[in-house]
């Protein structure tokens, strides 16, 4: 077994990689692509704060999808490479979907072909889908509004204001990926702990490192995508954007349920929206993006339930 052990987790290091692609662009790609922090710093940051966020506070979420349908080696497996399936095809169209709702649309189709699905957890888990954007719309109202009245009381000059956001767009960005690690990481890890083939904490500390090898080779596209596909973000709007996210998707680790920071991003950036206006608001991405919302669920229940019938499959030898 401990010799296979690479083998058996080359799907959820595929996940976690998927997940680090995508998930990142949530975090910095406005601060990115407004041009206040650099590609690859950003990445350090982001990578060794997912990493702190998922050792910390991962293990509610793992126990909270364990509880969707038994799993076992086989299973955890294949669950894990049709979550990854749906999530890298729909990145490769640049659509930021939900990584919870392709874990758990795969774990359910798991669920319906051994007959052992779990429903009555699902309402919970669906709620919670529906109010990280809600929330997050809601949370970024209030905060664009008080913090740009302070902002603009400080009477600041063009280097100093330049200083403060770049600042702020750091410590808020390190924020967001702590909170992004220690809702995430579930994703990931859930289905392997559930299985007994690891620990909840070695779980969620490989799960954290490849999320960090998404982030590094593969998230450029999406980034770009979330932070100017909407609406064209200053580094305000950006800074308040991001840290709106944080709290939203941090309250949901807190409370064991894993949400999409896609979500919750771009719940944030339709609040600023509202703010500012919908003449910014680019309605055909968003159309898009709300598709593969649907989609995702229902592609990675199809992609689990054909692997999971292919690999038991069985040759029946001539009579």
């Amino acid at each position: 077994m401990t010799a296979l052990l690479p083998f058996y987790l080359l799907g959820g290091i595929f996940l976690g990689w998927s997940i680090g692609s995508k998930d990142f662009a949530n975090v910095f790609g406005t601060a990115v692509t407004s041009r206040m922090l650099r590609f690859w710093n950003a990445v350090v940051y982001a990578s060794l704060f997912c990493m702190l966020g998922a050792l910390l506070e991962g293990e509610r979420g793992i126990e909270t999808l364990s509880r969707l349908a038994p799993q076992n080696l086989q299973t955890a497996i294949i669950s894990t490479v049709a979550a990854a399936l749906t999530i890298t095809i729909l990145n490769v169209i640049r659509l930021p979907i939900s990584t919870s709702q392709a874990v758990v649309g795969s774990i359910i189709g798991i669920g319906i072909m051994t007959g052992k699905a779990e429903f009555h957890g699902l309402g919970k888990i669906v709620l919670c889908w529906l109010g990280a954007p809600v929330g997050a719309a809601m949370i970024v109202v209030p905060l664009y509004l008080g913090l740009g009245k302070i902002y603009n009381s400080l009477h600041l000059n063009i280097f100093q204001r330049d200083a403060l956001l770049r600042s702020s767009l750091i410590i808020v960005g390190c924020y967001a990926s702590y909170a992004m690690g220690a809702n995430v990481t579930a994703n990931i890890a859930a289905v392997f702990v559930s299985s007994g083939l690891l620990t909840a904490r070695a779980a969620a500390l490989i799960g954290s490192l490849s999320i960090a090898l998404g982030i590094a080779t593969f998230s450029k596209g999406v980034m770009m995508m979330v932070g100017r596909g909407l609406i064209k973000l200053d580094a305000f709007s950006a800074l308040v954007a991001v840290l709106a996210e944080a709290l939203t998707v941090h309250f949901f680790a807190v409370i064991g349920v894993p949400v999409s920071t896609a979500h919750a991003i771009i719940g944030s950036i339709l609040g600023i929206g509202f703010i500012r206006g919908f003449k910014a608001l680019k309605v055909k991405n968003l159309v898009g993006i709300l598709v593969a919302w649907g989609l995702a669920p229902l592609i990675a229940c199809i992609f689990a339930m054909i692997i999971f019938f292919l690999s038991n499959l069985h040759y029946v030898k001539p009579s």
